[in-house]
């Protein structure tokens, strides 16, 4: 064993010891885990509220500050670019601001990058907005938006959102509610609502609620409270969302086409006073999904990514969700379409984690929300193979399986 690995494991064990979460030298920590001792790397820090990382072809990275700007971070040499120009006009307020970024499933042709945004009205509200453009050094050309979120109905509260591609080139949306509960359920309304569109904005032809003259017709699914966080699993090729509740009642969801996924009316949580929300009949109705996995209380989830990597082999397939609240990265244990395990990472460093994602060095990389945010790099702290044997079977279509019991913890934490 090397001796960078000896000093590794002993911390660990010094920490455990005494009790202690972390142990951090400059920019480089140790944390515990079951995979044994991680280092947790600042790549960078100093950003303003960022909220979404992409990695382009080159090995650099475009990173979104909420305040409005978007910068390119070179990895090899840790530092941050100028803002890119070219941005439209973002609502920087409450929870609004510049939020999620994806790159074109053809951008080594057509250099696009899609992002959302929150964009203010005539009313004096904003609403969730989506734009593209092409990236030619910094600065965006040719940029179009691509949809807005209709009515604008936010005084700086529940966005979403995030940018999924699909396999057939969909761009998938996720939206907040806006923090008006019921809207969730007007299917004339984009509050609440995950929607399905072509890169251009053009509506797929078999979107669930075309043909229904009541209904927006670029609408997936519905009943949805804040989705901040969404991916594609890499197995199956559907997508996954998870999305804030309110007092507890964070729900991990596989939007399915049409289907109501019944906030307000069912929930699991409360209303921030403690009492019932107001709209909710209880946790389950009919003609409304179950969660695949919630939890009571609230970890505040934001962004999530399924582990595709090798590096942390034991860890491949299982779905990661960064927890604002909580102040933690949490790791779902996956059978399939099945949570069968929880952990908790990252205890003790006071990072609110608003971004998770694959870097193509097989480590994770997360954001951390806050006024002075960073760029954190995960990897596993000594290099062990160890084979993992259980396997990820994909669903048959259509299949939905019960939701995992809920693992508890302490002190309910509200998002913000």
């Amino acid at each position: 064993m090397s001796r960078f690995a000896v000093r590794l494991l002993s911390i660990s064990l010094l920490s455990s010891v005494a009790g202690m979460t972390t142990a951090q030298t400059g920019n480089v920590a140790i944390a515990p885990s079951s995979l044994g001792p991680l280092r947790v790397t600042t790549i960078v820090q100093g950003l303003q509220n960022p909220w979404a990382l992409a990695f382009l072809p080159d090995g650099r990275a475009l990173v979104t500050e909420r305040p409005g700007r978007l910068r390119i971070l070179d990895l090899a040499t840790r530092t941050l670019s100028a803002p890119v120009s070219g941005l439209p006009g973002v609502w920087a307020s409450g929870q609004g601001g510049l939020l999620d970024i994806a790159l074109d499933p053809a951008f080594a042709q057509n250099q696009r990058i899609y992002f959302s945004y929150a964009e203010v009205g005539g009313n004096g509200l904003a609403g969730t907005a989506v734009a593209r453009g092409r990236l030619v050094d910094l600065a965006l050309q040719d940029v179009q938006v691509i949809f807005r979120q209709s009515p604008k109905l936010s005084s700086g509260n529940h966005f979403g959102s995030r940018l999924v591609f699909d396999d057939a080139g969909h761009l998938f949306v996720t939206l907040g509610e806006n923090n008006v509960r019921i809207t969730a359920q007007y299917l004339d309304h984009h509050q609440g609502k995950v929607v399905r569109l072509w890169p251009d904005g053009s509506i797929p032809s078999d979107n669930p609620f075309v043909d229904d003259p009541d209904a927006l017709v670029d609408l997936w699914s519905y009943g949805h409270r804040n989705p901040q966080g969404a991916a594609l699993n890499p197995w199956t090729r559907v997508l996954w969302t998870v999305e804030h509740g309110a007092m507890g009642g964070d729900e991990v969801n596989i939007p399915q086409a049409g289907r109501n996924y019944g906030w307000p009316i069912i929930t699991h949580g409360l209303d921030y006073n403690g009492q019932p929300i107001p709209e909710s009949t209880g946790t389950s109705a009919p003609g409304m999904e179950q969660p695949l996995h919630y939890w009571v209380p609230s970890i505040g989830p934001s962004g999530m990514a399924f582990y595709t990597g090798l590096q942390m082999q034991r860890w491949h397939g299982d779905l990661f969700v960064g927890a604002l609240a909580t102040q933690q990265l949490v790791r779902l244990d996956l059978d399939g379409d099945r949570v069968v395990g929880e952990e908790r990472l990252l205890n003790g460093f006071g990072y609110r984690i608003r971004d998770v994602r694959n870097g193509p060095d097989g480590a994770l990389y997360l954001l951390t929300d806050s006024s002075n945010g960073r760029v954190l790099k995960i990897e596993q702290g000594k290099n062990v193979w160890r084979p993992r044997t259980r396997s990820l079977p994909s669903p048959a279509p259509g299949q939905r399986l019960a939701p995992s019991p809920a693992r508890r913890t302490t002190a309910p934490p509200r998002e913000r």
